[in-house]
């Protein structure tokens, strides 16, 4: 093997080459410039991948012709560019400034004849890049050459022939799903022996508000509910918070049938949590995650139509969902938008059954009743939201697990004066290529949005559905 020489241009720096598998930039098109100090290596093959899957409307499409356009930004930069010597990753989109440069971006600009082990016969792809990373491993013995792709094959193929690979880890909003916060808070048994003294308390427009000192309080966020189990003990959200005290506001029992919210009453803590998020005007952006049949849809939509038919705050009820297929696609769909999406849609049917045909009601009046309102429900496609603005709507984005940090981005500026968005979900049943419970737009919104105060998020834990759904959900 030859030895790393003063003049090669891979050996200024950086200690590390990372080899960028073309579906990294598929997915995540800034991620050229998440690596810091150490070179990035393109193979030829990478930019013939791209160039293939560069036509067409859909998300990956657009994040292909996106670093296409990176690509050209970054030789542009340049004073006297030769590709040969590689190019500063200098036009930093994430920081949207133009920065010193640290590390710098190679291509493949000559053939290489490094021969792949007898146990990876032809020329796929997969195994070009692979001859890619053991060509530079072989070249420069003092450098870590790594491989980087979101394909678990390719990376158990690269470690069997001993080039080392890794995930793509940068699109990951937390290390681990169970760091996501569940929402509520239960308070120590001591907690007013330490926290009690000094506690103020007024009521607004019919609500108690208590302030409240103490180091626990530090730790709370805005649209934390804190509770002590107790069947009579205090249920309450936080409404702002400080360094040494925090403001907190009894919340409404939605548990009790004179509180129902059509017809439906809260069977659990959770679910009444949920519905306090779910009514507060004060809360623009509501994220409930939960197994199957721990009610979120259906509590969703009974808040949605309480406030849009009886107290009219919205205008309409808009739903959508991305249109992932659990197993076999059945091919394209008749009709208008709306027709084409009913059939992804079946879980507003149901719920819709629940809340609005009582059982001694007629045909006639259920059929009534169901025209009614669904003119007050509209089903919108994910593919035709960009550039539109909705104004007083109360937007349900369903299986919201599915959508990535970008498309979850989209969807959510939507929103204009007026509007309220909830997010439901699942993140143990994600149905997307490349993406994980730690990587997913719903996991990215719960985060982000964890500690401004007109946001909630609530985890729903104790199935409501049946025995049978419960068992299911437990031991399948």
């Amino acid at each position: 093997m030859t030895k790393t020489t003063p003049d090669d241009p891979l050996a200024p720096n950086s200690q590390r080459i990372f080899v960028l598998d073309t579906n990294v930039l598929m997915h995540d098109p800034t991620a050229l410039f998440r690596f810091q100090e150490h070179a990035v290596f393109l193979p030829m093959v990478v930019l013939e991948e791209l160039d293939k899957g560069k036509k067409g409307v859909s998300e990956v499409a657009r994040n292909v012709r996106q670093v296409s356009r990176f690509l050209n930004d970054l030789i542009q930069a340049e004073a006297n560019p030769s590709l040969s010597d590689g190019v500063a990753l200098a036009v930093n989109p994430i920081s949207s400034q133009r920065e010193s440069a640290q590390g710098r971006l190679y291509f493949q600009t000559e053939t290489l004849t490094h021969k792949l082990p007898p146990n990876l016969p032809g020329d796929s792809p997969d195994n070009t890049i692979l001859g890619v990373g053991l060509y530079l491993q072989e070249k420069h013995p003092d450098r870590n050459i790594i491989l980087v792709s979101k394909d678990i094959n390719l990376r158990i193929k690269a470690n069997i022939i001993g080039l080392k690979a890794e995930d793509y880890f940068n699109d990951q909003v937390l290390d681990d799903a169970d760091l996501l916060p569940a929402g509520f808070y239960e308070l120590p048994e001591d907690f007013w022996d330490e926290h009690g003294k000094g506690v103020e308390s007024w009521q607004e427009a019919g609500h108690t508000f208590y302030r409240v000192h103490g180091p626990l309080t530090r730790e709370w966020q805005p649209g934390l509910f804190l509770f002590e189990d107790d069947e009579h003990g205090l249920q309450s959200i936080v409404r702002a918070q400080n360094d040494d005290h925090a403001v907190i506001e009894t919340i409404r029992d939605f548990t009790e049938q004179r509180h129902a919210i059509w017809g439906i009453t809260a069977r659990n803590r959770e679910q009444n949590f949920a519905l306090n998020l779910l009514t507060d005007p004060e809360i623009d952006l509501v994220t409930l995650m939960g197994a199957a049949g721990t009610g979120k849809t259906l509590l969703t939509l009974a808040a949605g139509l309480a406030q849009t038919l009886d107290d009219n705050l919205y205008k309409e009820i808009i739903m959508t969902r991305v249109t992932v297929p659990v197993g076999e696609d059945i091919g394209f769909l008749p009709g208008t938008e709306e027709e084409k999406m009913a059939p992804w849609m079946g879980a507003l049917l149901d719920n819709l059954e629940v809340l609005t045909q009582p059982s001694d009601s007629s045909q006639w009046g259920r059929n009534a009743t169901d025209e009614f309102l669904m003119s007050r429900i509209k089903i919108k496609s994910l593919n035709f939201m960009r550039g539109r603005t909705f104004l007083n709507r109360y937007i349900i984005i369903d299986e919201a697990q599915n959508l990535t940090p970008k498309q979850m981005k989209t969807l959510i500026t939507r929103a204009g004066p007026g509007t309220k968005v909830v997010c439901l979900g699942n993140i143990a049943q994600i149905d997307t290529p490349y993406i994980t419970e730690t990587s997913s737009g719903l996991t990215y919104v719960v985060d982000r949005f964890k500690h401004w105060q007109h946001s909630g998020h609530v985890t729903l834990q104790r199935g409501e559905r049946s025995r049978l759904a419960d068992f299911a959900s437990d031991y399948l």
